[in-house]
């Protein structure tokens, strides 16, 4: 099972990402901008994603992924439950996340393969 200090161990070192506790609730934020979040009970994991890609994630693995709440639904914004999410499936989702939140010569250059 996927816990907040996995997510932590992944986003630790990307640049301009930021750790907040609002609400009693764990979120990942760059800028003003939250690209991860936990419910306080931390059982689902709440993250950026694009609107139109949503229902294919969803439909590719219900019992993992879900709809945020009918008020997120504006939002480029999808989540998952934890004990089923792998931690190959959260580092992708968060790295994904982020990339979606920071211009592209930052991601760019800190996912650069070495050559």
């Amino acid at each position: 099972m996927v816990t907040v200090d996995d997510v932590r161990r992944v986003v630790r070192d990307l640049p301009r990402s930021s750790e907040h506790l609002i609400a009693d609730r764990v979120k990942f934020r760059v800028g003003a901008i939250v690209y991860v979040a936990f419910s306080r009970d931390e059982t689902t994991m709440g993250f950026a994603y694009p609107k139109e890609e949503r229902d294919a994630l969803i439909a590719s693995d219900p019992s993992t992924f879900h709809l945020p709440r009918e008020s997120d639904l504006r939002f480029n914004w999808a989540q998952a439950w934890l004990s089923p999410l792998t931690e190959d499936q959260m580092t992708e989702l968060v790295l994904d996340a982020w990339r979606m939140v920071v211009p592209k010569k930052v991601w760019s250059a800190h996912l650069r393969l070495p050559t």
